[in-house]
């Protein structure tokens, strides 16, 4: 689909437009697909030149041939995470053109082990059939050399290893190799050596050992830099003149471990022997397996933005560019095996539609997890592998795993599974639940004092309240008129754009019927998307303050880590994200980074009105003397202030504390603002307000499903339609735009936008805060960053109460 897209055949805004997609003609993609490459192959440097041709993905099986030689045939190159070197010295052309054919079969995801969708959007037509990661031709000396792996401990001490193969098939070799080791400034900072013999055909792992004084350490982005060394080593055989083979690779000096809390099972990261909680999301590749390094940096940027931590790859290892990217900007990646296919084909698995396992599975399998280990491995931005997700691998597959992993130098945690349906002995207890949910819970459900099913306590290791609902530029984009008219007119409807037809994610009902509930029926598709976008915001925003407020270090059970279900969308969807597939972020973004984009924070508790102090610093990064002030503001929606108060209390970084409660205020019959303000001695750290409704929602724990606990009683906001019309004035100055309340009412909810002089959103900009509420007079100056300067742009304001304000840069 790549190619036929990329070539003009199919079109991406008409495949991906209502329905068009499951009208593409599947059984082009039934027959085997060739691609084929020719190249002039330069003259040798010596007469002891060998070539390897490496793969590093194909999906699932293919035929190679190179020269009309078959190099490898289907039952060789099976699975699309193997990658492979063959020795191809005697098959290649010098001085003569090359044509390298790959034939490649039709995947199947429940027979090959494959990178597949699961129910997060329909399969794409051709299952991800294709060459998706580069094929490599590489020329070397006699003796070949794999990328270095390296290990590192926090006092400067490394390790690197390298494979050596001696590629003669009738000749020995012996000779050094020379490793040299370079600090982020680029100074030489170590130079060890070992030696090696190799009979012909042999390879060996080798390994040198370097100090490196005053380490600078690398972190993740919340708490400090990112600085990475280098290393090159180098295979010299005696005898020879200059170097045989040479390769090059980047680390970071960290640690990273994982504790299990025996008592209730939950799994604590630590790195650099600093605990760590996991915040973050899950990611998704394209659906035609493009990448792209230019949207994938600018999704980590949003990662960024929003103040998570983390990003979970299920099944999606994606390239080494996207390692790299995570290394140089702090973002942790916790990578493992994807769900319900193939990958999970267990005999006790009675869920997933895969076949169970043969022994040529388990050796793809074994192979899959090697090639991944030694791509991965050096990178300082692993957090784990997950050798499993909704279910643990057998005891055979659990064993190929790790003997693979340590064979690859891993030193990152292996963890079994991403949940709590059981553990192979060899690894243990995950210290991971799955218990959902994946649709709409409203935002007491995260502050369950029992800590029941997916509410703050332990590790959630995908969760979510199934929001991400585009807005309307980006809506055009991929639904028809009448499509629009089913988000606000037929709210049970299936939906295309969703999850797969025999998902429990077809439709919208669970969220609509909270909406409809909670903020009266839409009048239109204006008025529904803009409840959604509170709802969706409100959503985040909880999950993520629950989390974070229950990080304390004296807690019985505290929060060790969230990861959203989903960070995006393989394709234009209407759930399961945090932006959208254009890279337009809407209320469940800007709620996540209410959350947490301040590294000080304050909270409300809906379950029971206490107000907690998050600190998420590190406490060497913490220099003054950690008083605070919290200030707390009841507001009703006409303007009137119903509670104004003041607390003096402290902060603990690397955790959270309850310091006080948001005071009574009589008989709530009324939705009312709430603002929480965070200050230092010299400064505001944090400002959040909440829309509070005279009561909570009520839920029915008992009957909960794995997705979803019902709701028995909805809170009410129908309240908010009366509100008055707020006066906002706007004027923008270089990159901040200054709002002003010039009203005796609040402003709920004001949204800004940026367009391009054609009137479209620019693509992939940050602002430091949207959707905001200003109380009665107050201003509020925020900014945002556009990238490169562009002409024509204007930014667009518009609000729940607010009308629709333009001003041009």
């Amino acid at each position: 689909m790549e190619a036929l897209v990329g070539n003009g055949v199919y079109h991406e805004q008409d495949l991906f437009y209502s329905t068009n997609l499951e009208h593409i003609d599947a059984e082009q993609f039934r027959v085997p697909w060739y691609y084929r490459s020719e190249y002039v192959l330069g003259p040798p440097n010596n007469a002891s030149s060998f070539y390897t041709l490496r793969t590093n993905g194909i999906s699932s099986r293919a035929d190679i041939y190179l020269n009309g030689h078959l190099i490898a045939d289907k039952d060789t190159q099976a699975g699309s995470y193997v990658g492979l070197d063959y020795d191809v010295t005697n098959t290649v052309r010098h001085g003569g053109c090359n044509v390298l054919l790959v034939r490649v079969y039709p995947t199947d995801y429940n027979r090959d082990l494959a990178l597949g969708f699961v129910d997060w959007n329909p399969s794409p037509p051709d299952n991800g059939t294709g060459v998706w990661r580069d094929i490599e031709l590489k020329r070397s000396g006699q003796v070949s050399l794999s990328g270095p792996r390296v290990t590192t401990t926090l006092d400067g001490s490394i390790t690197i290893y390298v494979d050596v193969t001696n590629l003669a098939k009738n000749a020995s070799a012996s000779g050094y190799l020379d490793c040299f080791v370079h600090d982020p400034q680029g100074v030489r900072t170590g130079a060890p050596k070992n030696g090696f013999d190799l009979a012909s055909g042999e390879g060996l792992k080798l390994s040198v050992k370097a100090k490196v004084n005053n380490p600078q350490l690398w972190w993740p982005r919340q708490w400090g830099e990112q600085p990475l060394y280098s290393v090159q080593c180098n295979a010299s055989i005696r005898g020879q003149d200059g170097i045989s083979d040479s390769t090059t690779t980047r680390f970071g000096i960290r640690s990273v471990v994982s504790t299990l809390n025996t008592k209730y099972n939950d799994t604590t990261f630590l790195v650099n022997n600093e605990r760590f909680q996991v915040l973050g999301a899950g990611y998704t590749s394209d659906i035609f397996l493009r990448f792209n390094e230019s949207k994938v940096r600018k999704q980590f940027e949003y990662v960024q933005d929003m103040g998570l931590n983390t990003v979970r790859l299920e099944g999606k290892q994606e390239h080494p560019r996207l390692y790299e990217l995570a290394d140089e900007m702090g973002i942790m990646l916790l990578a493992g095996w994807e769900c319900c296919d193939k990958w999970e084909g267990w005999s006790y698995n009675d869920e997933a539609p895969g076949e169970k396992w043969t022994d040529a599975d388990y050796r793809i399998a074994k192979l899959s997890m090697e090639h991944e280990a030694a791509m991965m491995q050096s990178h300082p931005s692993i957090l784990g592998f997950l050798v499993g997700s909704d279910y643990w691998p057998d005891d055979h597959a659990t064993q190929s795993y790790t003997t693979a992993l340590q064979a690859k130098n891993w030193n990152t945690p292996i963890i079994s599974s991403a949940s709590q349906r059981g553990d192979p002995a060899l690894l243990g207890n995950s210290g991971m639940k799955m218990a959902g949910p994946y649709d709409w819970v409203p935002p007491n459900y995260w502050f369950d004092p029992q800590q029941r099913m997916g509410s703050a306590g332990g590790f959630g290791s995908e969760l979510g309240a199934g929001v991400g609902t585009p807005e309307l530029s980006s809506l055009k984009k991929f639904l028809s008129p009448s499509d629009l008219e089913d988000l606000w007119k037929a709210p049970n409807k299936g939906l295309y754009h969703m999850s797969t037809s025999a998902s429990s994610f077809y439709t919208r009902e669970i969220y609509n019927t909270a909406l409809w509930a909670r903020f009266g029926a839409p009048t239109s598709l204006a008025d529904y998307l803009a409840k959604a976008q509170i709802m969706d915001y409100e959503a985040t925003k909880a999950q993520f303050e629950a989390y974070i407020s229950r990080w304390g270090q004296d807690r019985d059970r505290p929060a060790t880590g969230a990861i959203y279900w989903m960070l995006n969308n393989a394709w234009p969807s209407l759930h399961w994200n945090l932006f959208d597939y254009y890279l337009r972020p809407a209320g469940a973004y800007f709620g996540l980074q209410s959350a947490l984009s301040a590294l000080e924070h304050v909270v409300y508790d809906y379950s029971d009105q206490a107000i907690y102090i998050v600190d998420r610093r590190l406490p060497s990064n913490a220099s003054d003397d950690g008083k605070r002030t919290v200030d707390v503001e009841v507001l009703s929606l006409e303007g009137k202030m119903v509670v104004k108060r003041s607390v003096d209390s402290y902060t603990m970084p690397n955790s959270a504390r309850q310091v006080t409660y948001v005071p009574e205020w009589g008989n709530r019959t009324q939705t009312t603002l709430l603002r929480l303000k965070l200050s230092s001695r010299t400064q505001i750290l944090s400002t959040n307000t909440y829309i509070l409704a005279p009561a909570l929602d009520t839920m029915d724990w008992d009957n909960s499903t794995w997705y979803h606990t019902p709701v028995t009683h909805f809170s009410s906001f129908v309240g908010l339609g009366n509100m008055s019309i707020a006066d906002v004035s706007v004027s923008v100055h270089g990159r901040t735009v200054r709002l002003k309340n010039k009203s005796k009412s609040p402003a709920l909810f004001v949204r800004l936008g940026l367009l391009d002089a054609g009137g479209a959103d620019v693509e992939g900009m940050r602002w430091k805060e949207n959707f905001v509420t200003l109380w009665p007079g107050e201003g509020r100056d925020v900014e945002f960053d556009a990238g490169v300067g562009r002409g024509g742009m204007r930014v667009e304001v518009s609000g729940w109460n607010v009308g629709g304000v333009t001003v041009a840069l």
